[in-house]
C-alpha cells in the first residue's frame, strides 16, 4: 500500500468530496495503490488514524508509512490524536475546512492540486512540534457535537486553549453559522462572528497559571488562555504572530481583565496579530503549562471541543511529526 487517505467529503459544504475526486484519478494515473477512509461524524478520523497505526506499527519496507488527510483542522486534529506514535509516519495534508488555520500558518500552497502532486512524491519536507494536551479533570459537560469516547490526554497542531476561544469553538461546531457561511464561500467569517457574541456575554473566571513548574501567574478575572504552535487559530486570528512551529516552545496568548470596549477594539487587533500592547494581554513562551481555573471552562484542541474542565496541562512534543509538503 503506498499510502493512506483519510478524506472528509462534507468539509467546506462538500468540497472534500469534489477535490477527492480529482485527486483519486491522480492516484490512478500515477499507479498508486492506496486505500480510502471517509469520516461521516466526531471520532471517525481518530479511529481510522488509530487502525492506520495498529497496521504500520513498524512503517513499511521502503520506510515511513504514508497518511494523507484531506479536510479542515478538526479533520487534522482528529487524525493526529488518533495516532498511536508519530514515529514511521509521513504525513500530509490537504486543507478543504472553513478556516484552515495551519494551512495558514505553515504557508502550505493554497492550490490543492500542487500540495497533491507534491505529497505524490512522498518526500519529508519539515518537522513540526506536536502539542499534548491532559484534562487533568474530566468533568461531565460535554460538548454538544464530541466524541462517543473521550480520551483524557489530546493532541494538538495548531493551538489549545480554555476560556473564550474554546467557547466560540464549541458554538460554531454546534450551531447552523459555519454550515451558512460555507454556503456562500465565507466560512472564514464564522469565528469573527461568533466571538462578537459571545464576547457580550463572556464571564471573567480567575486563573491559575504554572508554567514549566517554576513560574506562577495568577489573575481574578481572565478571558481565555491559548497555547499556539501555530501564529493562527479561529478562522485567521493571529492570536500568537511569533510562534514557530519547530522551536519546542508554546506560544502562550492570556487576555485578562478587560472591560468589553476595550475587548471590542483589541479583537480587530488580534486579527492583524497587533494586540500585545494592549493592556491586560500578556504573551509567554514556554515547554509546558498547567492551567487551573474556579471553575469549569470550555476546552478546545485545534478548535474541536470535547468538554468543559477546571484543570489541564498542555505540553510541546518537539519535532514530533514530519510532513509532506
Amino acid at each position: 500500500m503506498d499510502m493512506t487517505c483519510i478524506v472528509n467529503p462534507s468539509s467546506r459544504s462538500g468540497r472534500g468530496e469534489r477535490l477527492w475526486g480529482e485527486l483519486e484519478s491522480r492516484l490512478k494515473e500515477a499507479g498508486l495503490s492506496y486505500e480510502v477512509i471517509r469520516t461521516g461524524g466526531p471520532g471517525d478520523a481518530l479511529r481510522a488514524a488509530a487502525e492506520f497505526s495498529k497496521k504500520n506499527s513498524a512503517g513499511t519496507g521502503s520506510g515511513k508509512a504514508k497518511l494523507v488527510v484531506l479536510g479542515g483542522d478538526g479533520t487534522l486534529n482528529e487524525t493526529i490524536s488518533g495516532l498511536e506514535s508519530f514515529d514511521g509516519v509521513l504525513l500530509g495534508y490537504i486543507p478543504t475546512g472553513s478556516s484552515n488555520d495551519f494551512a495558514r500558518g505553515a504557508s502550505l500552497p493554497k492550490d490543492g492540486r500542487m500540495l497533491f502532486d507534491r505529497i505524490v512524491e512522498g518526500r519529508a519536507a519539515r518537522k513540526v512540534d506536536i502539542g499534548r494536551l491532559t484534562y487533568n479533570n474530566m468533568t461531565k459537560m460535554l460538548s454538544r457535537l464530541h466524541d462517543d469516547s473521550i480520551s483524557p490526554v489530546r493532541h494538538f497542531i495548531v493551538s489549545a486553549g480554555i476560556g473564550f476561544d474554546a467557547a466560540v469553538c464549541e458554538e460554531a461546531l454546534a450551531s447552523g453559522t459555519k454550515n451558512f457561511f460555507n454556503r456562500i464561500g465565507l466560512g472564514k467569517l464564522t469565528y469573527g462572528a461568533i466571538a462578537l457574541r459571545q464576547l457580550l456575554k463572556a464571564d471573567k473566571i480567575a486563573v491559575d497559571i504554572e508554567m514549566d513548574g517554576d513560574r506562577h501567574i495568577k489573575l481574578d478575572h481572565f478571558l481565555f488562555v491559548a497555547a499556539m504552535q501555530e501564529p493562527y487559530e479561529g478562522g485567521g486570528f493571529r492570536f500568537a504572530p511569533d510562534a514557530v512551529e519547530n522551536d519546542g516552545l508554546l506560544n502562550i496568548c492570556l487576555i485578562g481583565d478587560m472591560s468589553k470596549p476595550r475587548m471590542l477594539s483589541a479583537l480587530p487587533m488580534a486579527y492583524i496579530g497587533k494586540h500585545y500592547g494592549i493592556n491586560g494581554v500578556y504573551h509567554y513562551t514556554a515547554k509546558s503549562m498547567k492551567v487551573r481555573t474556579r471553575i469549569p471552562m470550555w476546552v478546545h484542541t485545534d478548535g474541536e471541543v470535547a468538554m468543559k474542565s477546571d484543570d489541564i496541562t498542555i505540553e510541546c512534543l518537539p519535532g514530533a511529526l514530519e510532513l509532506m509538503v
